[in-house]
């Protein structure tokens, strides 16, 4: 068994031994056609270099200033003019030629920025010049924007003091609410003496009170003066205020959507606000109280009347040309005239009425002069 075993393997070799001397003899073939080209490829590099490197120093001889160099030489036969053409010479005139080209840029681009800084100039005097224009024919029309602008502002905070008055008024409510049912003997007792003592006129108080401690009494991160006292009403009575600045006529300012107006120079808080340097931040306040009055039947009622104070201004507040005491209310009537300060600026109160009880007086002294004449 064995000796077939050993047969079968010396058949097994004599067989693979011609395909392993094939595949050498290919192998040896492969190699020594890599071989021949890989130094074909050596002989094309080595070419080529030398070829670049003739093709360089012939444009290089070929240049405008070597040209000028061979002519002088051929001229001048002296040595001393030659000059050697060593690679060390040929990579300075590279250098020249390549400094010689950045300054011509940067000539270049010094004359483009004066161009575009002269071209900026222009434009900007043109502008200059345009919103001059805008600006002088936008004057005999009594400055439109800053109107408009002022108005956006006056409405933005007409909104933001409603909203915080009417928290006030809940949180004095809530307050009142709460008082009354923790001690309602005190309430009692206080009706019986309110209606014992005669009514006495509250005097404007410039301290912090009521809802107006829990606000801390600022408004827009600014400490206001005045606080609103507990008889502040929204009118029913649509009262206006007409500026007039000189004889020009300002546009009208509706007071009668809120309980107060402060006045003054702060435009960040102030309702009405008054940029004359002569008048203070917090000049004055606009405020609307519900008043006791006489009827002609002798009977008491109750209405909402304007009043203007003073807040301890600087230079004062006037009334009909007379200026009146700070920390005061004083009682307003249609067609009073309010100044400010030094302002020039006069503002007229009146309401919507106004001018049909004009029209309707004057209707009457029409009628009456009529019945003169056919007296007559």
């Amino acid at each position: 068994m064995e000796a077939a075993e050993l047969e079968r393997g010396r058949k097994k070799r004599r067989r693979d031994e011609p395909r392993k001397s094939a595949v050498a003899t290919e192998a040896v073939k492969l190699q020594s056609l890599l071989n021949r080209c890989t130094s074909v490829l050596c002989l094309c590099m080595t070419w080529a270099k030398q070829l670049s490197c003739v093709v360089f120093c012939s444009l290089l001889l070929r240049s405008p200033g070597k040209r000028k160099n061979k002519s002088s030489s051929r001229r001048s036969k002296s040595p001393r003019n030659r000059r050697s053409r060593s690679p060390h010479h040929v990579v300075v005139k590279v250098k020249q030629e390549r400094d010689d080209h950045s300054r011509r840029g940067h000539d270049e681009r010094k004359h483009r920025d004066q161009a575009e800084q002269e071209h900026r100039r222009e434009r900007d005097r043109h502008r200059d010049h345009s919103d001059r224009r805008r600006n002088s024919s936008e004057r005999p029309g009594g400055r439109g924007h800053e109107r408009e602008r002022d108005s956006q502002n006056l409405r933005e905070q007409q909104t933001e003091r409603e909203f915080y008055d009417e928290r006030r008024r809940e949180n004095r409510q809530k307050n009142e609410v709460s008082n009354m049912d923790s001690n309602p003997e005190l309430g009692r007792s206080d009706s019986k003496t309110k209606d014992k003592e005669p009514a006495n006129k509250e005097k404007p108080s410039f301290e912090l009170s009521g809802a107006l401690l829990e606000d801390s009494n600022t408004f827009r991160g600014v400490v206001i003066k005045y606080s609103e006292p507990p008889e502040a009403r929204i009118p029913k009575k649509r009262w206006r205020l007409y500026p007039f600045k000189n004889d020009e006529v300002l546009p009208v300012m509706y007071i009668h959507r809120q309980s107060a107006y402060l006045l003054g120079r702060h435009r960040r808080i102030a309702d009405i606000p008054i940029d004359h340097p002569s008048c203070s931040k917090q000049h004055a306040v606009f405020q609307y109280r519900l008043v006791e009055y006489t009827r002609a039947d002798g009977t008491v009622g109750r209405r909402v009347r304007p009043y203007i104070i003073d807040l301890d201004s600087g230079n004062g507040t006037f009334l009909n040309n007379q200026r009146i005491e700070p920390q005061r209310y004083y009682e307003l009537k249609e067609k009073d005239v309010l100044k400010f300060g030094f302002s020039s600026r006069e503002y007229v109160l009146l309401h919507e009425s106004s001018d049909k009880s004009e029209a309707d007086a004057k209707e009457e002294e029409e009628v009456e002069e009529e019945e003169k004449s056919d007296d007559s």
